[in-house]
This record gives structure tokens, C-alpha cells and sequence, in this order.
């Protein structure tokens, strides 16, 4: 049964089912506009496209099988959509280009359909979404809290059911600030994942494409569908395919130490966040605090030396010839920017390649992050009163990520005691968006947005291996949260499943080490079923990683209990000398637990 027009969110699973049952894309891009016209809010486009869009869905004709197919969605206007001004809310700036950007080249060749273009904080410069020239727009939860920016007219127009998803872009965390003040979804991909031809530059070398959604899986959808390597774009990058990663057992997940999470004083903010931890431990994850100090002092970089020299830059000559077209605290951010010399520039470059390289280090140690999207709310008010200080709070665990070469997605955890919406983003290290959007389908919760729709039941794409990929099974260290794990994950293997080989196979704990390592033996007679992890390791990256496989390990073929085979770690049978036999253990997690018990008992016994 088809739900009434207006009853029917607009998430790709429950428009797909109306489509299959004879809606016509006609009917939802009249909704979308009628949903437009009953939120009287003239600040969310600056520019609605009904006519267009219009003619756009009744050109699709009948369903073809396209994964966008009827999909309505907005764009922030400083990405370039042919016949439709770009202003990147300068309107001195505007141009109307004749082609797409290549992001939305894309999502319009897979069938979706573009409502118009959105409104933003003045040449994508803040994370408040009031520093416009045009009507600001209102928040979709509360209209006495800023909309977020820099895209802010993105965001609200997905929390309030208009658009099915939206674009925006990313330097700061104009993704994912704007997201989680609206109850949304908000993904940011690895830094030149999704092309930047036909976007208008806030930090040419930092900014991203990102994308809003209700859920995690719509969101994921459409970064699939965009993702592909550009080579007009020089900061695009040739990353695998996106698939995603099952989150692994025993995954460490790094959180901001007590000392240095900050919300603020906001205690339903930190109340909210500690409960999302609870949650993803009762899922099998490790919280390990880290010293976020060096994030912090990152994330405060962002707005000096190089990186405010090159938000100038992406200006150009207005700031000299025309300041009077710039917002006014536009104008007063810029500005210092043009004293600053190239020297400055490259001191910025020093500080930060220093403060990456213990970054780095801690998260080598961990498998992902989980921080506050925001540290704490901001009101209309405030911002009026500070324009400038407010707004870099906004940014404390949003700033640091593109600096880092960091991918991440904001995720909404449902309504925080005060009623208000809680968010949390997890971020990884490059192309490990897969992971983040595992993780975040398994804590979003609430109602969508701001209306009053239930969230359906997360679902993602299955972890399978890839085309490019080469599936490689484990037996010890390399294991999840294990000692030569980041072998494995440094070289962007995913995590797929866990399981056991066949019953055929004895399990030794050998001799020698640090680290411990077990060999795994087939027997032509006898064994048992032993656990393993599978993992999909891109098949660029195997030769080198199996050039550090050392004797008498080697990599074999394993078979598995579903009567599958894979290549995976095995032992020479020389290699057992002095070898224990750990088979009655089942694996090699079970053998390290009861070793760590026995090493507690006897310290107890000694005491």
C-alpha cells in the first residue's frame, strides 16, 4: 500500500517502494516543493529550481533500473549545476555555468532528480550558516539555534523531508556541524574521493565534497554512486572502490581522554556521548582513551597561516577590489590573511607535518575515532553577539580531520535528555570510509530530522570482496585489536567476517617471538575447526605485505567450514619445533585469554 504523498519519506527505500507501486517522480517533486512552500522558510535556496525539475522527472519515463532513479536531491551553490547561477552567496560572484560539476554529472546520470541550490555561509567561510547575504535559514529543530554552515540550507532542507539528500562541502566540518544540528546524517569522504571540478574553493587543498541524508545507508548509497577517481581534478585521488567494512571483534575505538573532551560545560552533551560508548561497547568495541591536546592544536591551525593565506587565495582580488561585496564577517576573517607572507605559509606547513606525526601515532594504535560531532549547541543570540568565537567552538572536533587526511560521518544518536539532538562522528584514517559508515549505522537512532518519521532498520551493503581485492584469511596477530593488525589496515585491507576453517587443521602456538604467533596446520586425518578473521587486502598491496611474512609462516590456501576456500597464513610443519599444540583452545583469542588468566592467577598467588 502506497502511503499518502505526505505522509511519505523521503528516504531511497520508501520512495523505491512507492515508485515500484505506480507513484510518478511528478507527484514527489510536487510534494518536495509543497514541503518547500509549508515550511515558509525563504532562506534554505537561494535559487528553487520547480520547473526544471519538474520537466527533469517527467523526462524519466518508467523505471529503468538506474539506483537513483525519481531520487530528489539539493545542491549547495558553490558546486556548479548547468542553467542555474552560482553564488557561493556572493551574488557580486555569480556565474551560471554551462556544465555540471562532475559530482553531479554523475547523480543526474544515475537518475536523480535537482531541486535547486542552497544556501551557504558566504564562500563556504563557517560552521554557523548565518553569515549570508540572502534570508538566513532556520534551523529544522529549533529555530532559536543556528542552522550550522557553512551548509546550512543542505542540511535543513534534508531534516525538514524536502530533499531525499543534499550536497555539501567540507573544509572544516561544514559537513558534518550543520548535520548534527539538524538531526541528520552527515558524510565526509576521504579528501578527493569525490571530484572537485565545478567546485567553488573555500581551501583548495583541503575542501570536500560531502553529502547529507536521513540514514546512513542512503548516505553511504550516494557516496558509492558519486565516488570515482577525476583527472581534471588534481587533488583527486585513485582509492579503491567503495565497499563497506564490518566492524571487526575486538575493534579499539579512540576517544578524547577526560582531560581533553570538551563540551563546554554541556552535561547532556557529554551525558549523551557517554552513552553512545556504552552502546558500542555492548557491540563488542574497546573504548581506549588518547591526549587529544595534538587534535585540539591542529584543529586551531586551520584558521591560521597557510590555510587562512589559501581561503584568500580562493577569494582573490575582492578582498582588495570589491571587500564591500563580502559579508561583513566574512570580510573581517579574510582579511588578516593578507599580511600573512609565504613565510608564514610555510611555518603553518611545519607546525602541522610536527603535530601530524603524534597524531599519526596515536592512531596507529586505535582502528577509528568516536568524538562529539559538536562540543555544544550555539544560538542565534550568541552568534550575533560574538560572530567569531562561537563558531570555532563549533569546530573542535571538526577542524583537525581534513588536515589529517582524515575521512569521518557525523551520525545522529537520537534526542538528548534536554530534547535537543545528540551526534557523534566517527573518523578513520584515508579511505576507510567503509568503516565510519559501519559504525555509524550501528548507533543511529531517533527520528528523522525534524519530522516525525520513524528510522528504519539500519542496513548496509554486506562486507564482500571486491574485484581489486584479494581475500586473506588470519589466524593470530594480524587478527583485530592484535599486535600486527595495522599490518593489515595501514595497507587498507577491510575486515569481512569472522569464522573457522574446516575441521581439519591443529593450531600451535611456536616458539620464539615477540610478538607470540600461532601456525596453523592442515592434517590429512583428524584436526578441528579453527576461528579466523577474513579480510579483503587490495590486491596492489598483497606482494608487499606477504614480503614480510616470516618463516616458517607462509601464505597457503584455507579452507573454511562453509566449504569455501581462501589464501590465509599457514605453517611449515618444520616450524613446530618447540611448539605447543593449542588446538583445544578453538583459536588463538581463546589461547591469549586463558594465557592472560593463568599469568593474573599466578601474580595473585605470589601476592
Amino acid at each position: 500500500m502506497v502511503l499518502p504523498i505526505k505522509e511519505l519519506p523521503f528516504t531511497f527505500g520508501t520512495l523505491r517502494q512507492a515508485y515500484a507501486q505506480g507513484l510518478r517522480p511528478e507527484r514527489v517533486i510536487e510534494e518536495a516543493f509543497r514541503r518547500l512552500d509549508a515550511a515558509a522558510d525563504p532562506g534554505i535556496f537561494i535559487r528553487a529550481d520547480r520547473e526544471q525539475a519538474l520537466a527533469g522527472a517527467k523526462e524519466l519515463g518508467k523505471p529503468d533500473g538506474r539506483p537513483l532513479w525519481g531520487i530528489p536531491f539539493a545542491v549547495k551553490d558553490n558546486i556548479d549545476v548547468a542553467g542555474l547561477p552560482t553564488t557561493a552567496a556572493c551574488p557580486d560572484f555569480a556565474y551560471e555555468p554551462k556544465t555540471d560539476a562532475l559530482v553531479i554529472a554523475r547523480l543526474r546520470e544515475a537518475g536523480a532528480l535537482c531541486l535547486g541550490k542552497t544556501n551557504l555561509d558566504q564562500f563556504a567561510t563557517g560552521l554557523v550558516g548565518v553569515r549570508t547575504p540572502y534570508p538566513v535559514p532556520r534551523n529544522a529543530l529549533d529555530p532559536e539555534i543556528v542552522p550550522g554552515g557553512s551548509s546550512s540550507g543542505s542540511a535543513v532542507a534534508v531534516a525538514r523531508g524536502i530533499a531525499a539528500f543534499a550536497l555539501g562541502t567540507d573544509t572544516a566540518g561544514s559537513g558534518r556541524v550543520p548535520a548534527a544540528l539538524n538531526g541528520i546524517v552527515g558524510l565526509k569522504p576521504t579528501p578527493g574521493a569525490l571530484s572537485a571540478s565545478g567546485v567553488v574553493p573555500a581551501c583548495r587543498s583541503l575542501d570536500t565534497v560531502s553529502i547529507f541524508a536521513m540514514t546512513v545507508q542512503d548516505a553511504w548509497e550516494i557516496y558509492a554512486t558519486a565516488a570515482g577517481f577525476d583527472a581534471a581534478d588534481s587533488y583527486s585521488r585513485r582509492l579503491p572502490e567503495p565497499r563497506v567494512a564490518a566492524p571487526a571483534p575486538g575493534l579499539r575505538i579512540g576517544v578524547p581522554s577526560p582531560a581533553t573532551l570538551k563540551t563546554f560545560g554541556d552535561a547532556a552533551q557529554l551525558a549523551d556521548f557517554r552513552a553512545t560508548l556504552v552502546r558500542l561497547q555492548a557491540k563488542g568495541a574497546s573504548v581506549v582513551e588518547l591526549d587529544f591536546e595534538p587534535f585540539h592544536a591542529v584543529a586551531r591551525m586551520l584558521y591560521e597561516g597557510a590555510w587562512l593565506a589559501e581561503r584568500v587565495a580562493a577569494v582573490g582580488k575582492r578582498l582588495t577590489v570589491a571587500p564591500e561585496t563580502l559579508h561583513p564577517t566574512t570580510r573581517a576573517i579574510l582579511e588578516p590573511g593578507l599580511k600573512l607572507s609565504a613565510v608564514d605559509a610555510f611555518r603553518g606547513m611545519y607546525r602541522l607535518k610536527d603535530l601530524a606525526r603524534g597524531c599519526e601515532e596515536m592512531l596507529a594504535t586505535v582502528d577509528a575515532l568516536c568524538v562529539p560531532t559538536i562540543p555544544t549547541f550555539v544560538t542565534r543570540a550568541e552568534i550575533a553577539a560574538d560572530p567569531i568565537g562561537p563558531n570555532a567552538m563549533l569546530g573542535t572536533y571538526t577542524n583537525f580531520v581534513n588536515l589529517l587526511d582524515m575521512c569521518g560521518i557525523a551520525v545522529p544518536t537520537g534526542s538528548r535528555a534536554d530534547g535537543r539532538p545528540g551526534s557523534v562522528t566517527f573518523l578513520a584514517t584515508a579511505g576507510r570510509d567503509g568503516l565510519c559508515a559501519a559504525l555509524g549505522a550501528s548507533v543511529e537512532a531517533g527520528r528523522l530530522g525534524a519530522t516525525d518519521w520513524p528510522r528504519p532498520a539500519a542496513t548496509l551493503p554486506a562486507a564482500e570482496i571486491g574485484a581489486s581485492e584479494i581475500a586473506l584469511a588470519v589466524c593470530g596477530a594480524h587478527m583485530s585489536g592484535l599486535s600486527l593488525n595495522r599490518e593489515l589496515t595501514s595497507r587498507g585491507a577491510r575486515f569481512l567476517r569472522a569464522c573457522r576453517t574446516a575441521p581439519a587443521y591443529t593450531l600451535h602456538a611456536l616458539a620464539g617471538g615477540p610478538p607470540a604467533r600461532p601456525g596453523l596446520l592442515r592434517r590429512p586425518a583428524g584436526g578441528a575447526a579453527i576461528a579466523l578473521e577474513v579480510w579483503a587486502l587490495p590486491r596492489e598491496n598483497f606482494g608487499d605485505f606477504i614480503a614480510g611474512v616470516p618463516s616458517p609462516l607462509a601464505i597457503g590456501t584455507v579452507a573454511l567450514e562453509d566449504g569455501t576456500e581462501v589464501k590465509g597464513f599457514v605453517c611449515e610443519s618444520q616450524g613446530l619445533a618447540g611448539a605447543d599444540d593449542i588446538t583445544g583452545f578453538g583459536g588463538w583469542r581463546a589461547y591469549l585469554d586463558q594465557r592472560g588468566r593463568t599469568a593474573q592467577e599466578a601474580i595473585a598467588r605470589a601476592v
